[in-house]
């Protein structure tokens, strides 16, 4: 029996778990689990949790919020709806374009039915639902907290979590991360015999491509079927797209796709990758080739990482977790452009860290190298203290950084290289500890699983 066939199997999950429901039995599994919840915790929490939101909704007041990606949604949907050049267009005082594929234009049709108003709040009290929809698959993917304290853990990352700057940013501007987030994980938190397995990837990918990486994720950890049908959806949506937007859709993915130009300056601390940080780096807007062997470089290093922590799954918990963590955060990295709020990942790396810091004591003594709760305390700080924002950074002064200035200027970028480093070193420290090769190929041949035992990698 081959790894890749051994590997068919769900994700780790907590053994307390119910049985997965449909999805139109998820209302009532949501009152259950509520109802199951320790009372006093869910109580405080979800005070808590109301405090910190009423908070956020006064500083939104005073502060404003523009919305503006928002409102360029709206105007790629009437552009489609209104049968108008949707590359041409130009919005808000900033005279942004639409940048994304055509499929995601259609998308956005129903937003012209109702005014800016009215979408400024539904799009914020929908991004707090899926703030806690992000938080509930986090949970299901890292088969952490038991079972009758994940209500309480959702309801506080929906609270809190608008204090994460990826988050905040994510409201401020009306972005769609999270859904894309939710869609992803969704679907690697789905079994992998499942054949509809990949169709969720498939459609983040249509609406923005950088989830397509996660299609990469799936080919390289022996789910071959999930990874096509993520292949074949992605076409799906090219094909829907050319067959009611030919004219945009030829633009797009001949011309628009490449012209950088259209999504934003590389240099600026808003640029939260790896190509952005090398930019500053070298105080120009054109980093040319270092910033592409350095982007080539964690591609590959990350993509390995992803790899390897999937296929330790015998020797180290919430492997597929660490899997999927590493993959979603070389996605950022090598994207040319990631602005702050493309960092929602943030979410489901801290729900990891605090598993990993839970668990620290029980670990044996030859695995605590790695002092987790001292690493979840300081990745928490990065995504709170909105540190790219406190450098000089109006008007070309993103190319005039100091030393100093290039840390809180880069530290999205230097948080994902750390995480990712410490996924190796886990994986390593997990392997020698267990006294295993560490690196077994995928093609290796193993004897037939045993009745009860544990799956081979």
């Amino acid at each position: 029996m081959t790894t890749a066939q051994e590997q068919r199997r769900a994700p780790e999950r907590d053994p307390s778990d119910p049985p997965a429901r449909p999805l139109r039995a998820a209302p009532q599994a949501v009152r259950e689990a509520v109802q199951g919840a320790p009372r006093r915790l869910m109580v405080g929490a979800s005070l808590l949790a109301v405090f910190s939101l009423l908070v956020y909704a006064v500083l939104r007041h005073f502060v404003g919020t523009s919305m503006v990606d928002m409102i360029v949604y709206r105007a790629e949907g009437a552009a489609v709806a209104n049968g108008t050049d949707l590359y041409a267009l130009r919005v808000t005082e900033w005279n942004l374009p639409a940048t994304y594929p055509p499929f995601a234009a259609m998308l956005f049709v129903p937003t012209t039915w109702f005014g800016v108003p009215f979408l400024r709040v539904a799009i914020t009290l929908g991004n707090v639902a899926l703030l806690a929809l992000l938080a509930h698959l986090s949970f299901k993917l890292v088969g952490w907290p038991r079972k009758d304290l994940r209500p309480v853990g959702v309801v506080l990352v929906a609270g809190l979590g608008v204090w994460l700057e990826p988050v905040f940013t994510t409201f401020r501007y009306g972005q769609i991360n999270l859904a894309l987030a939710c869609l992803i994980l969704y679907d690697l938190t789905r079994p992998d015999g499942k054949r509809s397995k990949g169709v969720a990837i498939g459609i983040a990918a249509g609406i923005k491509l950088t989830p397509g990486l996660f299609a990469v994720y799936l080919l390289i950890t022996g789910r071959i079927r999930a990874a096509f049908v993520a292949g074949f959806t992605f076409l799906g949506t090219f094909l829907l797209g050319a067959l009611v937007l030919p004219d945009a859709s030829w633009g797009f993915w001949t011309k628009y796709l490449y012209d950088s130009s259209r999504v934003g300056k590389t240099e600026i601390v808003d640029n939260q990758s790896v190509r952005g940080a090398v930019a500053r780096l070298l105080h120009t807007a054109e980093p040319g080739t270092v910033a592409t062997l350095a982007g080539a470089l964690v591609a590959v290093a990350g993509l390995a990482t992803a790899a390897w922590a999937y296929r330790s799954a015998r020797w180290a918990p919430r492997a597929e977790a660490w899997g999927v963590c590493c993959a979603a955060v070389t996605a950022v990295l090598i994207s040319p452009i990631s602005w702050t709020h493309h960092w929602v990942w943030c979410v489901p790396m801290l729900v990891l860290l605090a598993a990993e810091a839970a668990h620290e004591r029980s670990r044996p003594a030859a695995v605590r190298r790695l002092r987790w709760r001292p690493i979840f305390a300081a990745t928490l700080l990065a995504f709170v203290s909105f540190g790219m924002w406190l450098v000089p950074h109006k008007g070309d002064l993103d190319l005039r950084l100091s030393p100093l200035a290039q840390l809180p200027a880069a530290v999205y970028p230097l948080v994902g290289l750390c995480f990712l480093l410490t996924a190796a070193l886990r994986v390593r420290s997990r392997r020698r500890s267990a006294g295993a090769p560490l690196i077994s190929l995928p093609a290796q041949r193993r004897a037939p699983v045993e009745a009860g035992a544990a799956p081979r990698r």
